[in-house]
């Protein structure tokens, strides 16, 4: 599977599971950690333990192997990482208070028909 399969997979998952605001952030250029930084919102911790959850047996089904997660017990913030595509799922008060999307720039924004569009930080 290809990184930027992985990546559309990711997204589309929260996206079809109603996770909100979901952004794709390229970091091949900015770091040697993760090719993508994905981040999205749940509606409650209810919502983001669902999103984390759901997407780590999604993947798992497809041979994704190695998934560590941070957070599940609380559920404010929630940090996946796949290898080459981190997860960041957030209750919405917790997104805009750490607001990570403005550490990495340009933004793309996943809008559930499979299309992403450059936004500003």
């Amino acid at each position: 599977m290809t990184v930027e399969t992985l990546r559309d997979l990711i997204a589309q998952s929260l996206d079809a599971d109603k996770g909100e605001d979901i952004n794709i952030i390229d970091l091949q250029s900015q770091s040697p950690l993760a090719d993508y930084m994905i981040v999205a919102t749940g509606t409650s911790t209810t919502h983001v333990s669902a999103l984390a959850n759901n997407l780590k047996k999604k993947l798992e089904l497809l041979g994704v192997k190695g998934i560590r997660m941070e957070g599940l017990a609380q559920s404010d913030w929630v940090a996946m990482d796949t290898g080459d595509v981190m997860v960041h799922l957030f209750r919405k008060e917790v997104r805009k208070f750490y607001n990570i999307e403005k550490m990495w720039n340009p933004l793309t924004s996943f809008d559930g028909s499979g299309s992403h569009s450059q936004i500003s930080a």
